[in-house]
């Protein structure tokens, strides 16, 4: 009887070590389903376009989000509003350059959360440190998380000024008389990470 009673509670005690592991486990990220797009504004309208998330992972625990992060491959950034080739490909390369984003030294972005407050599950207050060009910064911005089935659907709007980061192309605060050159400092990225609820 008691070697019986030993039996299961040595079973109990293994069964929740091995769910508590399980269950801090960070979700699988389905990299072809997460997008981030971008958009800048100037004086004269706006442009916008893609990037492509090259690794990412969202720690979701208990019904709500822990922690998490994604990296972006500034290589693959796009541009969607322009449909002349030769001008797309222009703005396109012109991002790439030192007066943006410097790609060729810094191919990698990224953000990592520092603290998820919710109420609810479902609507968040996310803080993190975004990293682009090697400096990083933090920033707070809402999310809301969806579940679907087994699907784990976040998605985020960061607005951040990209002066912080030593983008200071055509910045009112950097250059004068710009007139209708100007380019406003804030950037607005629409990120969705898609995830497996494990």
């Amino acid at each position: 009887m008691k070697l019986i009673t030993i039996y299961s509670l040595i079973t109990i005690l293994i069964t929740a070590v091995f769910t508590g592991h399980e269950d801090n486990s960070p979700a699988i990220v389905s990299i072809s389903e997460s997008t981030v797009s971008w958009n800048a504004k100037k004086v004269t309208g706006e442009h916008y376009g893609k990037v492509q998330i090259s690794n990412a992972q969202l720690d979701y625990l208990n019904g709500k989000i822990r922690g998490g992060s994604f990296e972006m491959d500034m290589t693959t950034i796009t541009v969607e509003d322009i449909t002349d080739a030769n001008s797309n490909a222009r703005l396109t390369n012109h991002l790439k350059s030192d007066d943006f984003f410097s790609v060729e030294k810094f191919n990698n972005s990224s953000f990592k959360i520092t603290e998820a407050k919710s109420s609810n599950g479902k609507d968040y207050q996310i803080t993190g440190n975004l990293i682009i060009k090697g400096i990083s910064n933090p920033v707070t911005f809402p999310a809301k998380v969806d579940v679907q089935g087994e699907k784990i659907i976040a998605t985020a709007s960061i607005v951040f000024d990209r002066t912080k980061f030593d983008i200071k192309y055509r910045s009112g605060n950097y250059f004068e008389n710009l007139a209708d050159k100007l380019i406003y400092d804030d950037v607005s990225l629409e990120v969705k990470l898609v995830a497996l609820n494990q």
